[in-house]
């Protein structure tokens, strides 16, 4: 309501003021009724203002960590960062010994190429000399098999008459046999070398060098993992181990904070939550230089509330929930610390949601 407004309507109430009231009365009657009038158009005033205005949220940069590990145990022997450093995603920031795991690496080695060998030669097969010695053994026993039976045969003759023992013939009989069976041996030794190997023993040579070679590069890779990498872009935070240390596998030895992107955790109220937008711009003020301004924008809201209600509330309880909100801040030159209190302003009047996918800094 402005101040014409308000004149015009004292004037409507003075003229139908009743004349019975006395003169004072009534003029002390309608300055109460403008006082009433003007501190209603203020509070409505005042509520466009806040519920139109930008909206002020406080918050912190959010601490997002990774603790750096090794995959193995062993010494340490450099660490290449101290805390407070910046590094980049894929760099060296700390190394264990790598002693051990570099003979693990040459045994293994050794053992796939003696592997390698055999079963190159299953595969070959039997050489032409092998065959060759294997067909002389049988030919040899052949001729000693002959004879043995033209001896047999021989004393047989003589056992006519009397000339021999039955106990000789028996001798020679059992030498017979003996080299009959050794002739059957030699042959079978013969057709054995001609085949070459089993396939069965082939698949068997295959699988055990499949799995030495799967044990060699499990130490190159241990070998590799003797460098502890960087897993993101961020700051150096603790170092939790120091050179000389036995790191235990999986024991953190450096912890990361991660700042890219760099987020902001703030809290919506629930009457301003329908005011605000996912991809909204933000600005971003500290304390520690409150004329700067970091672009931003609203990444997140969350949808639930960050404290359970109960099963019923009141209107005025209901207002009083909040929504956690992460928006993230582009800080091209590393002043946002991690943990620092930060105000956001999002103006609802003025803001366009971005477009084109999520934003970005520049």
């Amino acid at each position: 309501m402005t101040a014409k407004q308000i004149v015009d309507c004292m004037a409507q109430m003075k003229r139908r003021a009743p004349l019975s009231i006395a003169s004072p009365y009534r003029f002390l009657l309608l300055g109460l009724v403008c006082c009433c009038l003007l501190g209603a158009s203020a509070c409505s005033d005042q509520g466009e203002e806040q519920g139109n205005g930008p909206l002020t949220l406080y918050g912190n940069v959010d601490i997002r960590e990774v603790q750096l590990a090794f995959q193995d145990a062993g010494r340490i022997l450099h660490l290449h960062v101290d805390e407070g450093a910046l590094v980049k995603k894929g760099q060296v920031v700390a190394e264990l010994d790598p002693a051990r795991f570099r003979m693990e690496v040459d045994r293994l080695k050794g053992e796939v190429e003696a592997q390698t060998r055999q079963l190159e030669r299953l595969r070959t097969g039997s050489r032409p000399q092998e065959i060759g010695k294997a067909r002389a053994a049988v030919e040899s026993a052949r001729a000693t098999l002959r004879e043995a039976e033209l001896i047999l045969a021989r004393k047989q003759s003589l056992l006519v008459t009397n000339r021999i023992s039955q106990q000789e013939i028996d001798s020679a009989k059992a030498r017979v046999q003996t080299l009959q069976a050794g002739l059957k041996t030699a042959e079978q030794e013969l057709s054995l070398t001609i085949e070459g190997p089993r396939r069965e023993d082939i698949a068997a040579a295959e699988a055990t060098l499949t799995a030495l070679q799967s044990a060699r590069e499990l130490a190159q890779q241990r070998l590799v993992d003797s460098r502890l990498l960087a897993s993101a872009d961020g700051v150096i935070r603790n170092r939790i181990l120091e050179p000389g240390a036995m790191a235990a596998a999986g024991a953190p030895v450096l912890t990361l904070a991660l700042n890219d992107p760099l987020w902001i955790r703030a809290y919506i109220s629930e009457p301003d939550l329908g005011k605000i937008r996912e991809g909204m711009p933000a600005q971003v003020q500290t304390d520690s230089q409150p004329k700067k301004i970091y672009k931003g924008w609203v990444g997140f809201i969350s949808s639930t509330a960050e404290f359970t209600p109960k099963t019923v509330e009141t209107t005025e309880l209901r207002t009083k929930l909040v929504y956690r909100a992460r928006i993230f801040a582009c800080d091209p030159d590393q002043e946002l610390r991690l943990g620092m209190p930060v105000t956001v302003i999002i103006d609802p009047a003025n803001a366009a949601v971005h477009g084109g996918g999520s934003p970005r800094c520049e």
